[in-house]
């Protein structure tokens, strides 16, 4: 894991794309898959969800990172939405923050079939790999959602934008 010193979006970055990647921002999702001891996690806020008959979510993730290669392994894993009582948590998925003992001991998550999922997440998706790509330094790729779990009543949902955490 690397922590990085910097603010990924410290003017002046000189590659324009990522300046106006970091100000069109979105909510902050926690991905995770794998079985104990296997288990990888990853904080994602460059998604979509594609709707339809069958309703997919297509997503950017860091072709280095732990998670890639256990979501291929597995086939399987979970999406859920974080809150900005998690934003704690977000930072040491995304390695940007210490997790002594490693990102899964930060918290409590419960086993399912799907992977890890946040025990306090009140609204999440387990889904099925489906396909990949690369797409400049990412990898691109697309799950379809098997079962969803909504909490109409969550109104706090932790966004990112230009490098920072807001509330929703």
């Amino acid at each position: 894991m690397t922590i990085h010193s910097g603010h990924p979006f410290a003017a002046p970055d000189p590659d324009p794309a990522r300046r106006f990647r970091g100000r069109i921002g979105g909510a902050v999702t926690l991905w995770t898959a794998g079985q104990e001891p296997s288990c990888a996690g990853l904080t994602v806020s460059s998604l979509m969800v594609a709707l339809g008959p069958a309703p997919s979510i297509l997503a950017l993730l860091d072709p280095d990172a732990d998670l890639v290669d256990v979501l291929r392994d597995g086939g399987v894993g979970v999406v859920q939405l974080l809150t900005w009582a998690d934003r704690d948590l977000a930072e040491a998925f995304a390695g940007t923050a210490p997790a002594p003992g490693g990102p899964f001991r930060q918290a409590e998550f419960l086993v399912t079939g799907h992977g890890p999922r946040l025990a306090s997440a009140r609204t999440w998706a387990e889904v099925r790999l489906v396909g990949e790509r690369e797409v400049g330094w990412s990898v691109e790729v697309e799950v379809a959602i098997e079962t969803v779990e909504i909490d109409d009543e969550a109104d706090d949902a932790l966004l990112h934008r230009r490098g920072r955490f807001h509330r929703a």
